[in-house]
């Protein structure tokens, strides 16, 4: 059978077969069949993922992926007599020398690289448009102008032990429209140089994540800043506390294209920011997720409610001082164009979602993980109104038992990802059940002791991934 597929027969083949972490075992046996098998398999990839520390010796290895387009790479510190600071700068230039075709690279946990093997990696690799690497102070972005293609661009910024950040502008300054629509930027502290320029820069931009940012740069970074707002549709900050406020009254003022907002806290001060831009904003706003356990309150959800008619997705998790009776009065309030809604370890009391039930009927995703009070009864008589879900996601409800689940498949018929996991009243024999009768299943997240035999087969045969841990 060997000799009778042709090269181009075999490669076309491989490149059929569902790739991802899911699926890594079944791939993992197909390039061991034969070295014709591996040596085809490596060249038809155009995806790799990779865990690699500084024993690991990467140039040679990624010489047999021609056709790479794109490369996730962890990376682990490995032995402590091992130098581990140049290894990301080792990295770069090997894909450079390797990977001519590449378009994403993504570094996680890796140290900061330096600027000549960034420019290295411009000039080999001209299609590149997405990138994510630690940078270290002093910062500069001079360097963006020569990655023309560059998209998507995610930093993490990392201080260097006992270096003192000079205000060289010689070096940062710079003038260009860049082509970037999607920029995350990780650990910015306040008075922090070189972001004037790239605010100034950033006029195409359409999402900005922050994350545990203290700042947003120096006193002329800040106020170049609202500079990105023209066009920006998607706005996301995780732990940002000291700056969100400043953040939403610019948006306020100056951004009226925003539709998602991703506002993630644990500490309070979010309050005045928050219910200004709820009240004022002249966005047509259609995702809104919040995770703020001290500063979000009824009156919030009710201005939502009112002001967002068109918002199709909303998220709240652990936001403890929202009652029951404001969750309600929201939803009462709210269109029935509601597609998305997660109340993850919210105060989910009897009767709420009865009446979410009847008010949502359009839902394709629900999350309501975590929630200790929701039990078998009132869940049931809600999948029974919601039966265009598409994603449920019921992780940590230990109240639900085997009933929840065989109503989950008898009631929505167009289940494709489930997440049961951690819920103690579920057993292996209903999981069987589920996983047998849920014809349109394609990931299910369960405990590996819930997945019997026949369910791992059957999974496999339909190509189902389940997550089992």
């Amino acid at each position: 059978m060997d000799s009778i597929l042709c090269d181009e027969l075999l490669e076309e083949v491989l490149n059929r077969l569902p790739w991802g972490p899911f699926f890594a075992p079944s791939i993992a046996v197909v390039s061991l069949v034969s070295k014709r098998w591996l040596r085809l398999y490596r060249s038809s990839k155009f995806n790799l993922f990779l865990r690699l520390s500084p024993d690991n010796g990467i140039s040679s290895f990624l010489s047999h992926f021609p056709r790479l387009s794109f490369l996730f790479i962890v990376i682990d510190r490995g032995h402590n007599d091992v130098d581990f600071s140049n290894f990301s700068d080792r990295i770069l230039l090997s894909v450079a020398s390797s990977c001519p075709k590449l378009t994403g690279l993504h570094l996680e946990h890796g140290p900061p690289v330096s600027l000549f093997p960034l420019l290295s990696l411009s000039t080999s690799c001209p299609h590149l448009d997405s990138l994510s690497i630690s940078l270290s102070r002093p910062i500069s972005f001079h360097w963006l102008v020569f990655l023309p293609s560059l998209e998507k661009l995610t930093v993490v910024f990392n201080s260097v032990p006992g270096e003192v950040e000079q205000a060289d502008t010689s070096k940062r300054n710079f003038n260009a429209e860049l082509k970037l629509r999607t920029l995350v930027l990780d650990g910015i502290q306040s008075g922090d140089y070189g972001f004037d320029s790239l605010w100034k820069s950033c006029k195409n931009l359409k999402r900005l994540e922050l994350y545990r940012c203290q700042g947003i740069g120096d006193d002329s970074s800040v106020s170049s800043f609202v500079n990105c707002f023209n066009g920006l549709q998607e706005v996301i900050l995780r732990w940002c506390g000291s700056i969100v406020n400043d953040i939403l009254m610019r948006l306020v003022a100056n951004c009226t294209s925003l539709n998602s907002l991703l506002i993630h806290d644990k500490v309070e001060g979010s309050v005045d920011g928050l219910f200004h831009f709820i009240t004022q904003s002249r966005c047509n706003l259609q995702k809104l997720d919040l995770r703020l356990p001290l500063d979000l309150e009824d009156n919030h959800l009710l201005f939502v409610a009112e002001k967002f008619r068109g918002l199709l997705s909303l998220r709240l998790c652990s936001c403890y001082v929202v009652t029951a009776e404001g969750l309600r009065t929201m939803v009462l309030a709210m269109s029935n164009k509601l597609e998305e809604l997660a109340l993850i370890n919210c105060k989910v009391e009897p009767g709420l979602l009865t009446t979410l039930g009847q008010s949502v009927r359009n839902l394709r995703k629900l999350d309501l993980s975590y929630n200790e009070m929701l039990v078998d009864e009132e869940f049931i008589s809600m999948l029974a109104s919601c039966n265009c879900l598409r994603d449920l996601k019921v992780r940590g409800c230990e109240g639900l038992t085997n009933a929840s689940l065989v109503s989950m498949f008898k009631s929505c018929k167009q289940l494709e990802f489930v997440d049961i996991m951690n819920c103690p009243g579920i057993g292996a024999e209903a999981v069987e059940l589920f996983v047998l009768n849920c014809l349109r299943l394609r990931a299910l997240h369960v405990e590996d002791s819930k997945v019997s035999d026949v369910s791992r087969s059957w999974s496999s045969k339909k190509f189902i991934a389940v997550v089992a841990i």
